[in-house]
This record gives C-alpha cells, sequence and structure tokens, in this order.
C-alpha cells in the first residue's frame, strides 16, 4: 500500500468500538506520536478531518467540558490495519498518536502531511461550507481585568508564603558577644524576608485600586448601550472620563441599572480613601501625618532616641 492512501483505508469508529479496542488489548505493540504546528493549519485540518470522516469520533470528545477550557479540544480517531491514528486539537499544536505497528509500514509524518494537502482539493467544497455553516467565526482579546486580577492573586500568594508577622518575629538582641553570630544571622535572614514582603506589598498597594477602575471598564464594555458603542467621540468621551464621572453616568451610558450610582456611598467613600493613599505613596506626596512613624531627638546631627523599640508588648521605658 502506497503512503498516499493511508487516510483513505482509514474508518472513523465508534467510541464504543475505541473503548473496546483499547482494553481489550487488540493492538499490536508500537505506536508513535508526532506534533504538528502549523504545517497544516489547524483549522483546515478540522475541516477536512470533517468533512472525510464526519464529526469528531475520539474518546477525548467523551471527556472534554462543554467550554473553551480544555487541554484537548477535539479528537479524530481512526481505524486501519496497522492500527489506530488518533489526531488531536491542542492549544499551541495538533497531536497526531499512532497506536500499533506503523512504523514497518513506512508511515511518516511528512507523508501524513502531504497526503492531507494533496487531498484538501477532493473535499474543498464541503470544506467550504462546514466552515460557513458549522464554524463560528471569533476573534480573541485579552480581558485586562482577569489579567490584573490573576497577578494581584499571585502577588498575594506569594506575599503569604512569607509568612511575616511582626508580632512574632521580634529579633532578641545579642545578650553576650558570643550571641551577636547568632543575631547577624537572624538579621540577616529576617531582612531579606521583609525587604521582599515590603516590595509586594508596595505593588499590591500600587494595583488594587487600578482594579477597581479595570472592573468598570470591563462592566462597561459588556453593558455599553448600543447607540454609545457604535459612536466612537461619545464611546471615547466615556471610555476616558474620571472612575467617578464613569461609575454616576453607568445609568445613562449602560443598559441594565434601575437607578444611579451613589458615590457618597461607604464604598465609595472607602474606594476613594485607597486611591488617594495609593496616589500619596506612589507621587511620593510629602504628608507628614500619614508619613510619621516615630519621634526622636538631636543634638546637632546626633539622633538621641526617646526610646528603642522593643518586642511587642514589652514595657516601654519613660525619659
Amino acid at each position: 500500500m502506497a503512503d498516499s492512501d493511508v487516510l483513505n483505508s482509514c474508518e472513523a469508529l465508534h467510541p464504543s468500538c475505541i473503548a473496546k479496542i483499547l482494553s481489550g488489548g487488540l493492538l499490536p505493540k508500537g505506536g508513535d506520536l508526532w506534533r504538528l504546528e502549523n504545517e497544516i493549519k489547524p483549522a483546515d485540518l478540522y475541516c477536512y478531518l470533517h468533512a472525510k470522516f464526519g464529526q469528531p469520533n475520539g474518546l477525548q470528545n467523551l471527556l472534554r467540558r462543554n467550554d473553551s477550557d480544555n487541554l484537548i479540544h477535539w479528537d479524530w480517531t481512526l481505524g486501519h490495519e496497522n492500527g489506530l491514528l488518533m489526531i488531536m486539537g491542542l492549544n499551541f499544536r495538533t497531536e497526531v498518536h499512532l497506536l500499533g505497528d506503523w512504523k514497518s509500514s513506512g508511515f511518516t509524518k511528512d507523508a501524513f502531511i502531504a497526503e492531507v494537502k494533496n487531498d484538501l482539493v477532493n473535499h474543498g467544497k464541503e470544506m467550504s461550507r462546514i466552515r460557513k455553516e458549522v464554524l463560528e467565526d471569533w476573534e480573541l482579546f485579552v480581558n485586562p481585568y482577569k489579567n490584573l486580577r490573576e497577578s494581584i492573586l499571585r502577588l498575594k500568594e506569594e506575599l503569604d508564603f512569607l509568612q511575616l508577622d511582626p508580632s512574632k518575629e521580634a529579633l532578641t538582641n545579642p545578650a553576650s558577644i558570643d550571641d551577636f553570630q547568632r543575631f547577624n544571622d537572624e538579621f540577616s535572614s529576617l531582612t531579606k524576608r521583609y525587604d521582599r514582603g515590603m516590595g509586594l506589598a508596595m505593588a499590591l498597594r500600587m494595583m488594587i485600586p487600578v482594579l477597581a477602575e479595570s472592573f468598570l471598564n470591563l462592566l462597561f464594555f459588556i453593558l455599553c448601550r448600543p447607540d454609545i458603542k457604535s459612536n466612537p467621540r461619545l464611546y471615547d468621551t466615556a471610555v476616558r472620563a474620571n472612575i467617578d464621572v464613569k461609575a454616576q453616568s453607568l445609568h445613562i451610558n449602560c443598559i441594565g441599572f434601575s437607578a444611579p450610582v451613589d458615590w457618597s456611598s461607604a464604598p465609595c467613600a472607602t474606594y476613594n480613601s485607597v486611591v488617594n493613599e495609593r496616589n500619596d505613596l506612589l507621587h511620593g506626596n510629602v504628608v507628614l501625618d500619614k508619613l510619621k512613624f516615630d519621634e526622636v531627638f538631636f543634638n546637632g546631627t546626633v539622633p538621641v532616641f526617646k526610646q528603642y523599640p522593643g518586642p511587642p508588648h514589652s514595657p516601654s521605658i519613660s525619659i
């Protein structure tokens, strides 16, 4: 049998038949695995297999969830005298699994690709129908809100992993010369962890307020009135509005709002406070009441501390 006749000699098997073959040890030993990227475009291969063999019939189709978040999206399993030929579509590649005695037949990856390409013309009309009537043409885009939220969650996981707890990790000052090494080692380790924690906390304080605005933008995109979305000037003006204006205009620009957003409500006031603190931190605004953390005497350039910070709950020393 010539290499170019392999697919014409294949048959789409019923899933129950495939299961019996795989569980019953009816295949000869051996096999191979090929990975295809764009040697054959995945959409072309899908339409070709659909036109030639009908709807996907492999067992992986039974295992997939009814959404787009699956490891294997489609699977054709074909029977041949050499064994099974399983063609599966994944996110970044197509995998061709050969189960049985295929190597002795001389059937290669290049031969498979050539056979499919040569056979496309024989199924062009049906492939065109499938592409137009069966498939839906969608555009993929990044969800900025989900992207930002996942980044924040990863940072929060890193921060939690450090298990920082100043109330339980106060260092004991060295009690003797011999105790200095212990103190230096502990201080070095603690400093590294808390420096990392401060960086993560700073990043979270910068990003979390933006998450609210990102969610509002996503909400606006989904619920925006068609007449505004179809008018570039109106849509761009609404998108670029300050968050307080945008929130208070949702009932005007979007469908589904029975009343205006009360920007004076407690949740909105709390959000404003978070944003103001973030802005002070981000822009280095000098607001002494917010930046103050201790008091100290100075004699010229010599600091004279009013008291040393001690372990939590230790009695303070008055001066």
